[in-house]
């Protein structure tokens, strides 16, 4: 019989059910973050997995705000820094997550994993909104699941990837943050694949809605892109990673020279969503190259002006 998961609580900082070695293994955690947050977290994730290999297998139940768990295999070296209460995990999506809590819009959670953001998002001080959690991996769905039934089902989990067209694909990787079915396709794990207008035409969504869209598909992006074709034309943002390592920014500029959409990024710098004319800003921006960096793709124009709402408040962009 498994043994129920360890609880900490992001906002206490209480750690309860674990014995001393896995508080021990909570610190050291923690720490690492810490440190290691000073360069981009680079190393930290080996280091964890190799500590997890000490610790019992279990999952750890972390309360992310008064309406939101969220849980894990404990020691994970993706996951486990959220032990560190002063990591922020993609703060630029957050940033629009939390600003559009009074917008009755749904997330699109595509690469969800296990689920973070379908449950912060779902969760009352995010606007309770519906999301759809989209995760092809036989190996990370049943985590997903349980983070749905933990947080009373109030998500739908789907086990398929994103792509141009409905079929299969093959799915690889060795680590759950990063499979994809772009590349050799041999070996991994066969998968179904949904095309995001297919979403329309099954009806899990409704071409009059609002919309914001998670794509962390690792590598399949602008295949994603081609197959929402018709959901991009409403209101919606697409949320898309840039790979660190990628010099010639091949997502961002596939938005701004191959579609209609308006290309937006947050610049830390000065603090706002600036809407992107010229590529160079990335590079800028992209400063690590063994990390991801979001931007974000609309052409909507109530999600254009939600947007310069946000950047015209100081305060909401300080949140």
């Amino acid at each position: 019989m498994a043994m129920p998961p360890i609880q900490f609580d992001r906002a206490s900082g209480a750690l309860e059910g674990a014995n001393l070695w896995e508080r021990t293994a909570a610190l050291a955690l923690a720490t690492g973050s810490k440190i290691s947050s000073h360069f981009s977290h680079r190393g930290y994730n080996g280091c964890a997995n190799l500590l997890r290999k000490t610790l019992p297998e279990r999952d750890i139940a972390i309360k992310l705000n008064s309406d939101a768990t969220f849980a894990f295999p404990y020691g994970d070296g993706y996951w486990s820094k959220l032990l560190n209460r002063s990591f922020s995990y993609e703060n630029e999506l957050e940033l629009l997550f939390r600003d559009s809590a009074d917008v009755d819009y749904t997330l699109l959670d595509c690469g969800a994993n296990y689920g973070y953001w379908s449950v912060l998002v779902s969760s009352k001080p995010f606007g309770s909104h519906k999301a759809i959690a989209i995760e092809p991996s036989a190996q990370n769905f049943p985590k997903l699941a349980n983070n749905a039934r933990i947080n009373g089902s109030r998500f739908e989990a789907m086990k398929c990837a994103i792509g141009a067209a409905r079929g299969t694909a093959r799915l690889s990787g060795t680590k759950h943050e990063a499979f994809s079915i772009a590349g050799d396709q041999s070996g991994g794990e066969e998968v179904p694949v949904l095309a995001l207008d297919n979403l329309l035409d099954d009806g899990k969504v409704a071409a009059n809605g609002k919309f914001l869209i998670k794509l962390d598909v690792e590598g399949v992006e602008i295949e994603a892109m081609k197959g929402g074709a018709r959901l991009l034309q409403g209101d919606s943002v697409i949320l898309c990673e840039e790979h660190g390592n990628d010099p010639q920014h091949t997502v961002s500029r596939y938005i701004l020279e191959q579609t209609p959409l308006k290309l937006i990024v947050y610049d830390p710098r000065s603090r706002r969503m600036e809407t992107v004319t010229e590529l160079s800003i990335l590079d800028r921006i992209k400063v690590s190259t063994h990390v991801g960096y979001n931007v974000f793709g609309t052409a909507s124009a109530f999600w254009q002006d939600r947007i310069n709402a946000l950047n015209a408040n100081p305060a909401r962009r300080m949140q």
